[in-house]
């Protein structure tokens, strides 16, 4: 399976820095123009990457994974990688409703090794 992300063309290299640069700025609330002036960019040139229409250098990259506070190579990662999947309510319940039963017993063990 690394072997298949390891021969990825430049072009599809470009499409997924695009898309994982645009989905973490949205998930950070930053407009083009706040993460361009964070990672000392213009605007245009963060525009460019995320339209596909330019690369960048690696210290482009770098300022832009450090503005984001995320590591650099994460931005090359194919989305697959980079984003868990999601699971539905009824799942999610379900395992939270796991890590609290085990917390449970774990805290009750622990009472009962501290009763006198």
């Amino acid at each position: 399976m690394i072997i298949s992300y390891m021969k990825v063309k430049k072009s599809e290299l470009r499409r997924i820095l695009a898309m994982n640069l645009k989905k973490q700025r949205n998930m950070l609330g930053l407009s083009q123009e706040k993460l361009a002036e964070m990672a000392s960019l213009s605007w245009q040139t963060v525009n460019s990457i995320e339209c596909q229409r330019t690369w960048l250098s690696d210290k482009t990259l770098e300022n832009l994974a450090e503005a984001l506070k995320i590591e650099a190579f994460q931005l090359l990662l194919p989305i697959e990688i980079v984003q868990p999947s999601a699971i539905s309510p009824n799942e999610a319940l379900r395992k939270l409703n796991k890590i609290k039963r085990f917390f449970d017993d774990s805290f009750n063990e622990i009472l009962n090794m501290v009763k006198p």
